[in-house]
């Protein structure tokens, strides 16, 4: 009897590698026709194979009927205190780790937390060190300013005074002259265009130099200068 390779694998359940090395050992006997192999098989041969299957299958069987019991008796070990005790040990070490890890992450954010507070006030810091310096420059200058104004109003004061016989604080002023609330009480006004007149004469004070100014009162020289543009209402 002779069987292709196939056939005598699937037959004797052995594996085409395994055939073709016993092939190469010479320990099967073949023939090859038409480039075919065949192997070349007795059938003494083919009993005692199948005998050999059955013996196997019979151990096979045996073995997974006992297999289950060991296993079962293998994987029952006994529980002891000691064993527990480490198990909690071992969970509570865990868990302290844990903890511990958080905390680290906790602390971490808040100095994160406290740096970034610390950067934001050094920020709002430097903003009103600026904004201070930016407001001393305005006083600063609003002061000159004020001072500038101060001395040219002394100034206008003394020309005014020079050119009516200067007036000191001790001194009335020559009958010419009179005083600008005294002169709107001689005119038929009114209360609020007498605060009107006076407001104007007050506004105008610094650039006109008809308007003479001595104890805080302001005075006219009617004889010499004309005010009715000022006295308009």
């Amino acid at each position: 009897m002779r069987l292709t390779i196939d056939e005598y694998s699937k037959h004797f359940k052995m594996s085409k590698e395994m055939i073709h090395s016993k092939l190469k050992e010479k320990k099967l006997n073949y023939i090859i026709e038409y480039g075919i192999t065949y192997i070349l098989v007795t059938k003494n041969s083919l009993e005692t194979h199948k005998k050999i299957i059955e013996e196997v299958q019979v151990q096979d069987e045996i073995k997974v009927e006992e297999e289950p019991t060991k296993a079962i008796e293998i994987a029952k070990p006994k529980i002891t205190v000691a064993t527990v005790i480490g198990l909690y040990q071992k969970e509570n070490q865990h868990l302290k780790d844990k903890i511990a890890q958080l905390e680290a992450k906790i602390d971490k954010l808040i100095d994160d937390k406290e740096q970034m507070l610390r950067d934001e006030m050094n920020k709002i810091e430097q903003v009103y060190s600026a904004k201070d310096e930016q407001l001393k420059n305005i006083l600063e200058l609003v002061n000159a300013k004020l001072l500038l104004e101060n001395r040219q109003q002394t100034i206008h004061e003394v020309q005014t005074y020079e050119q009516t016989d200067t007036l000191t604080e001790d001194e009335t002023p020559p009958s010419k002259l009179i005083e600008l609330r005294e002169y709107l009480r001689t005119l038929d006004l009114k209360s609020h265009q007498r605060k009107s007149i006076k407001k104007r004469f007050l506004a105008s004070f610094d650039n006109d130099i008809r308007i003479l100014q001595q104890d805080g009162k302001l005075y006219l020289d009617i004889s010499k200068y004309d005010y009715s543009d000022l006295l308009e209402y």
